[in-house]
């Protein structure tokens, strides 16, 4: 009995050290759930839908321009950094004609060949066609500094290079770069207009308010914007953008704005921020400028984040920027109603 009772209580003593020692270990905390991308709504990939047309394409008989570059350019707005860019010159550009110029923010992109914009075709389809002004197209990356990557079709520099601070900082840094820096690098080379109606500026996402904000701090130097997708919300701090629309002087600039209603909703693991609702915040944006008196034109899709729709509707965009060109209607001028013809080349 008594090697009995001593083996119960053997028995008892270890369970009783091990129910302690499973007291004192805390539980495994269980891993946190993969963030759930926002649902979507039922059907296609909205981006499915946009196919560029014709005015995007190289067409047969249509004089193409030429793109020059790289070039780089060194700044002192952000000192260490330095801006790559492109330079569009259409085959009707004449030295001895001021042209109109138009600067596009994430430069590769909007370039691409293959890309969704391709903007060098545009201009070279309405330039031909009288629909647009003859322009000088500037296509300027993001600054980086000599050892960061240049940013490329697959990574536009967010984590890479100084496109974060440039473009999405409400301030005048980045304008300058565009005015002190790089137009009077592009007046050296080129004959380009000193009219402020004569310069429109645009780009995508962050590339978007960017330009936006160039034509706000320096409207004496550009007028026109070309807005797609563009980030006017709380990344560092865009969403204030149309409070500051209506409660500063009117500014006389043209602003055509482009998003989807599948851009990015501010929902981010099942809660809503309406800071980051990339489309609300175009339509706030598109509500002030329209209430202030702006010249203001806006198109809303079914698109995504990028630049699917915004490549489909860029040649209207630009018409629509551009159309305050001069004009003849004299019914026997016949070079008003040709095509334009490439300017003779000059030794």
């Amino acid at each position: 009995m008594r090697m009995v009772a001593m083996y119960a209580l053997g028995l008892w003593f270890v369970s009783a050290v091990a129910m302690a020692h499973a007291a004192q270990t805390p539980a495994p905390v269980p891993a946190a759930p993969a963030p759930q991308p926002p649902p979507m709504p039922p059907g296609p990939d909205p981006n499915s839908q946009y196919r560029l047309g014709p005015d995007s394409m190289p067409q047969e008989g249509v004089p193409k321009g030429e793109i020059r570059g790289p070039f780089t350019l060194p700044s002192s707005a952000y000192p260490g950094t330095q801006h790559t860019y492109w330079v569009y010159v259409p085959a009707q550009y004449d030295p001895s004609v001021p042209a109109a110029l138009m600067v596009y923010q994430d430069g590769q992109a909007f370039k691409n060949e293959n890309g969704d914009i391709r903007a060098q075709n545009v201009m070279d389809n309405l330039i031909y066609r009288r629909e647009i002004p003859v322009m000088i197209g500037v296509f300027i990356n993001p600054g980086r500094t000599p050892e960061q990557p240049e940013p490329s079709p697959r990574d536009w520099g967010d984590r890479t290079t100084n496109r974060p601070t440039e473009y999405n900082t409400l301030d005048d840094k980045y304008a300058r770069v565009i005015t002190e820096e790089l137009m009077p690098a592009l007046y050296k080379e080129y004959n380009i207009s000193k009219d402020p109606e004569q310069h429109g500026i645009g780009g995508s996402s962050s590339g978007a308010i960017a330009a936006f904000t160039v034509a706000w701090e320096r409207p004496n130097h550009f007028r026109k914007v070309l807005s797609n997708v563009g980030s006017f919300v709380n990344l560092r701090g865009g969403h204030v953008y149309p409070e500051k629309v209506l409660t500063t002087d009117k500014k006389p600039i043209r602003v055509f704005l482009c998003d989807g209603r599948n851009d990015n909703r501010g929902i981010r693991n099942g809660v809503y921020d309406e800071k980051r609702d990339w489309f609300l915040q175009n339509v706030r944006l598109m509500k002030a400028l329209s209430q202030k008196g702006y010249d203001v034109n806006y198109s809303w899709g079914i698109n995504g984040h990028g630049q699917r729709f915004g490549g489909v509707i860029m040649p209207d965009m630009m018409r629509w920027l551009w159309r305050d060109g001069p004009v003849s209607t004299d019914a026997t001028d016949m070079v008003e109603r040709g095509f334009r013809q490439p300017a003779a080349k000059t030794n």
